[in-house]
């Protein structure tokens, strides 16, 4: 039995599907207040839901008890219930599931962090480098994926790349690459984690099939829209700014994460492919996919 922890999140549920596909039994952590169409659609695939939250160590407790594995996404950088915040549920609630796991006797713990080029002192980045260690000195069998940044969120409008009006936001100058990964991408090397010997006790860079630029990716949307983009630049200068006067912990580590996109993040892959087999998703690909959506 897989738990999975942020399960109902934009990474969580591609996991459970893949996990289902492959007939592995998955329980799936929800919470009371989780959207009841995303709850249905995971028992839909045969996921078994367990009401919890990882700032409720008791519940943990019952969510460990009999699972052999833990594959934690957990985050509140995109959706937040009252009471969140970076350092109640990424932070002391993620400590408080490793530390669950443990104690329930959990063999695996997988735990879906970010790439080593993302740095800061922000809450995030303090929250993801204190549960890696914790779950290296956990005594259980781990692995830590650290993707790059996920083409789906930062090539996406929320985050101001808007291809289907041909704009862009761009965060820096826009010349240094960036290993941007496909979230379908992370789910396959977390469930492939479970059993691949590579993974074990292993802590994992992943980025996608080449680094690109974001002037460059802009160009590949240009080519296979057939129209230029507006863009839009964010100086480092309005990100140290924004970081500086951040109002929350929230709006400093997306300062933060600007930052480190604005310095670029390329993550070499050739070696971990040749122990994973896994087909990367190309930011050209991509770019055609959404594309087709937005005609």
């Amino acid at each position: 039995m897989v738990l999975v922890a942020g399960s109902t999140g934009f990474l969580g549920r591609e996991i459970c599907r893949r996990l289902r596909a492959r007939g592995i039994g998955v329980r799936a952590l929800v919470r009371s207040s989780s959207d009841q169409t995303v709850v249905a659609a995971l028992a839909d695939l045969g996921a078994q839901a367990a009401v919890g939250d990882v700032k409720d160590r008791a519940s943990l407790d019952a969510a460990c008890r009999g699972a052999g594995t833990v594959i934690s996404t957990v985050t509140t950088t995109r959706s937040r219930a009252p009471g969140d915040s970076l350092e109640s549920a990424d932070h002391e609630g993620q400590l408080s599931l490793v530390d669950a796991a443990q104690a329930a006797g959990v063999q695996r713990f997988v735990f879906v962090s970010f790439s080593r080029g993302i740095s800061g002192d922000d809450a995030l980045t303090v929250a993801k480098r204190e549960v890696e260690a914790r779950v290296r000195e956990s005594g259980m069998t781990f692995t830590i994926l650290r993707p790059s940044y996920f083409m789906e969120v930062w090539l996406g409008p929320h985050l101001g790349f808007d291809a289907a009006n041909a704009t862009a936001r761009v965060y820096g100058a826009g010349d240094n690459p960036i290993s941007f990964i496909s979230r379908d991408d992370v789910a396959e090397f977390a469930v492939q984690a479970l059993d691949n010997p590579a993974a074990t006790n292993a802590t994992i860079e992943l980025g996608g099939p080449e680094a690109l630029s974001p002037h460059q990716v802009i160009r590949m949307f240009e080519q296979a829209g057939g129209r230029p983009f507006e863009v839009q630049y964010v100086s480092e200068a309005a990100l140290h700014s924004a970081q500086a006067g951040a109002t929350d912990s929230l709006q400093r580590a997306f300062a933060s994460l600007s930052l480190s996109y604005a310095r670029g993040d390329a993550i070499p892959m050739d070696a971990t492919l040749g122990q994973f087999p896994i087909e990367l998703r190309s930011v050209q690909d991509y770019a055609r996919t959404v594309l087709a959506r937005s005609v």
